[in-house]
C-alpha cells in the first residue's frame, strides 16, 4: 500500500503551482499579445486560432513544468480523477490533504502568472483601450450573456478534456502525453470555444480575475463578478461528469 506521504506535501505544491504559473504566462500573455494596443501581434494576429494555440502550449509547458504530479494545473482534472477512483498521479492518493494541496497551488500559481504576464505587458495595459479587451486577456467572458447555457458549455468543454485526461492514463515529462493535451486544448478551443471563450478551468478564469481586480491597471474597468461563478461551476460540474463516466464505461 502506497503512502499518502510517498510525495511530499511541498513537492506537490511546487509542482502544481510552477506548472500553473507557466500556463497562465503564456496563455494570457498570448491574449494580450492578440488584443492590446501596439503589441508586434495585434495588428498581424490571426485571430482567436493564435489564442487557442497559445493556450494549447501553454498547457503543454506548464504539464512538463508540473510533471511530478501528473501535471494537472486545473482543480476539475483533480476533482474528476478523485471520482474515477485514480490517483492524482502515481505515488499521489487522493487523500483530502494532497487535493487541497492541489487545488490551492493551482490557484496561487495562476495568480502569479497572471502578475507576471500583466508585467510583461504594462505598457500596453497603459495604452487607451476597451476596459472589456483589458479584462478578457485575463478571464473568459460569453458572446451571449445566459447564465444556465454559458455555464453548460463549460460543463461539456471540461468533461472532453478530463474523460480524455483519465482514459489516457498519467503523463510524465518524457511521454507525449503534454503534447496530446495540448491539442486538445486547441480543439476544444477551435470547436467548443466560441460561446464563452473556454475557461475549463476555475483557476485559469478566477485567479486571473482576481489578479485584474487587483491590479493597477489604467482605466480597466470591473472585473465582471458577475459572471465570476460560471468558469467554476461548470468546470467543476464537468470534472465530476468525467470522473462519473469512467466509472460507469470503464
Amino acid at each position: 500500500m502506497i503512502s499518502p506521504l510517498a510525495v511530499p506535501i511541498a513537492t506537490i505544491f511546487g509542482s502544481e503551482f510552477l506548472g500553473t504559473m507557466i500556463l497562465i504566462i503564456l496563455g494570457v500573455g498570448v491574449v494580450a499579445n492578440n488584443l492590446l494596443p501596439k503589441t508586434k501581434g495585434h495588428d498581424n494576429a490571426p485571430g482567436s486560432l493564435q489564442i487557442n494555440w497559445g493556450w494549447g502550449f501553454g498547457v503543454m509547458f506548464g504539464v512538463y513544468g508540473a510533471y511530478k504530479t501528473g501535471g494537472h494545473l486545473n482543480p476539475a482534472v483533480t476533482i474528476g480523477l478523485w471520482v474515477s477512483g485514480k490517483e492524482l498521479a502515481p505515488g499521489i492518493p487522493a487523500t483530502a490533504a494532497n487535493m487541497a494541496t492541489y487545488i490551492v497551488a493551482q490557484f496561487a500559481g495562476a495568480f502569479v502568472g497572471a502578475v507576471i504576464a500583466w508585467l510583461a505587458y504594462k505598457q500596453h495595459y497603459d495604452e487607451d483601450c476597451d476596459p472589456a479587451l483589458k479584462l478578457g486577456t485575463f478571464a473568459t467572458g460569453p458572446e451571449i450573456r445566459n447564465p444556465f447555457w454559458n455555464t453548460l458549455t463549460e460543463v461539456i468543454g471540461t468533461w472532453v478534456l478530463v474523460i480524455w485526461v483519465i482514459i489516457s492514463g498519467y503523463t510524465e515529462g518524457t511521454t507525449i502525453g503534454p503534447l496530446g493535451v495540448a491539442l486538445l486544448i486547441v480543439a476544444i478551443g477551435a470547436s467548443l470555444g466560441g460561446p464563452t471563450g473556454y475557461a475549463i478551468n476555475p483557476a485559469r478564469d478566477l485567479a486571473p480575475r482576481l489578479a485584474h481586480a487587483v491590479l493597477p491597471i489604467k482605466g480597466k474597468g470591473g472585473s465582471d463578478w458577475g459572471y465570476a461563478w460560471v468558469p467554476i461551476v461548470g468546470p467543476m460540474i464537468g470534472g465530476v461528469l468525467a470522473g462519473l463516466t469512467y466509472i460507469i464505461f470503464w
